[in-house]
């Protein structure tokens, strides 16, 4: 399973940020694949809290437009919305300790640990998911 983590979609859906061709052209392909898409609510509610806000630099969506997209992937049969399991409190605990995190980074180590709840392969730019022991993830905007 594909998880995604909003920088990627965020890049997609704003022209001005660095990466945003390759980063379209892989949400469309991968979207439109056969690959399970696993969305997290985690990653669904970063999108949507940073493509409104208006504060920041880049387009910016309304948050009427940005429920659309997220209406329209979830509608796809590849996506699949995730939700912390049974087990997510394991696999998060260990992502905190193990990881060392402290902070901010307690939003990556949920993210970790619900790509990790799911068997997933999290799709991400951020570098700093190297530091979850066992978690499996893949910068495509690197990929060759």
């Amino acid at each position: 399973m594909i998880v995604v983590d909003a920088n990627l979609l965020l890049y997609a859906y704003n022209s001005s940020a660095p990466g945003h061709t390759k980063a379209r052209h892989w949400v469309e392909t991968v979207f439109s694949g056969t690959e399970i898409v696993g969305l997290p609510w985690q990653t669904i509610s970063a999108f949507l809290r940073i493509i409104t806000n208006r504060q920041l630099r880049g387009e910016r969506l309304t948050m009427e437009e940005a429920a659309e997209i997220i209406d329209e992937w979830a509608a796809l049969p590849v996506v699949h919305l995730l939700s912390a399991g049974e087990r997510h409190w394991a696999h998060f605990k260990r992502m905190l300790l193990d990881g060392k995190v402290s902070g901010p980074m307690t939003t990556d180590a949920e993210l970790a640990a619900v790509t990790m709840e799911n068997a997933g392969v999290l799709y991400t730019t951020d570098r700093d998911f190297a530091r979850f022991p066992g978690l499996k993830w893949v910068n495509p905007l690197d990929a060759k």
